[in-house]
């Protein structure tokens, strides 16, 4: 018998940093529970933006997830958290002009 998942799903230490991803891409699972569940993207308009993915790697992706929830929970929040550590560490150019121009109205 063959595993399904194993055919569409990877971990390799040396590609997205160890986290499962779409074989022979740099699509992680976490990517597709995103757009798919926080984002309301369908699995057939994620394979439409990602051509080079299929409906059974997207499927095989959600699987995953189910089967691994805690783990890929925790990737999306470190993620997350990751990204709004960069923002507070780095400031807006758009606020900056912003805020200059605010200043120069006073």
């Amino acid at each position: 018998m063959t595993a399904v998942i194993s055919e569409h799903i990877q971990i390799s230490p040396e590609i997205c940093g160890g986290k499962p991803h779409i074989a022979g891409h740099r699509i992680r699972v976490q990517d597709i529970v995103v757009w798919h569940e926080q984002m309301g993207i369908s699995p057939d308009e994620i394979v439409s933006r990602h051509p080079s993915i299929t409906l059974a790697d997207v499927y095989a992706a959600l699987a995953y997830y189910h089967d691994h929830f805690q783990e890929i929970r925790q990737q999306i929040q470190q993620s997350e958290q990751w990204v709004q550590e960069l923002q507070a560490k780095i400031p807006s150019k758009v606020e900056q002009k912003l805020k200059g121009m605010n200043l120069g109205e006073d």
